[in-house]
């Protein structure tokens, strides 16, 4: 499943689990969700230390703009449903998914005005399914410079409000 469309389901158990009266466990379905997304972590570097982030669809695939998609999107969910995400114990679990990801795009910004947005070839990585400890392809990098600008830290910068780690994301975001 796409890291896209499980940010979507994250914010129906969102909604869904701060109501009362319903059959489903919503409060069950919100925490196994964030659990998903310790699935995706993946912890092999490469010749630039590309650690972190999530990997994309299943694959083994880190692609910065999707993942600043779903980084934004779990930020947006953290800004608007904190009160719910707090009720149910899961606010630190949403903050550390996002915090995952943030470090990762930081780290992939390590000079001025180039930020690596891609690890992996998707036709090598799509034709090889197996353990990413397993990988024998290489693991190629692109990144974004000042002839293809991003902005991909700006809204998770509004979740953590301000606070020393917010300040960090939106002064990367600005660079």
């Amino acid at each position: 499943m796409s890291l896209r469309v499980f940010g979507v389901v994250i914010v129906l158990c969102i909604l869904l689990a701060s109501q009362e009266s319903s059959c489903f466990d919503y409060k069950k379905a919100l925490s196994k969700s964030l659990l998903y997304y310790e699935a995706q972590r993946p912890y092999l570097a490469g010749a630039i230390d590309l650690v972190g982030g999530y990997y994309d669809a299943g694959d083994n695939l880190k692609l910065g703009f999707p993942m600043a998609f779903t980084i934004t999107m779990l930020s947006w969910s953290a800004i608007e449903f904190r009160r719910q995400l707090k009720a149910n114990n899961e606010l630190k679990n949403a903050l550390f998914a996002i915090k995952w990801g943030t470090y990762y795009l930081i780290k992939a910004y390590n000079e001025q005005n180039v930020l690596y947005a891609e690890v992996g070839d998707s036709d090598s990585d799509h034709a090889c399914w197996e353990r990413p400890e397993d990988m024998t392809t290489p693991r190629t990098v692109f990144k974004i410079d000042c002839q293809h600008p991003g902005s991909d830290l700006a809204a998770a910068s509004i979740a953590f409000n301000g606070n020393k780690y917010g300040l960090q994301l939106l002064n990367h975001a600005e660079q």
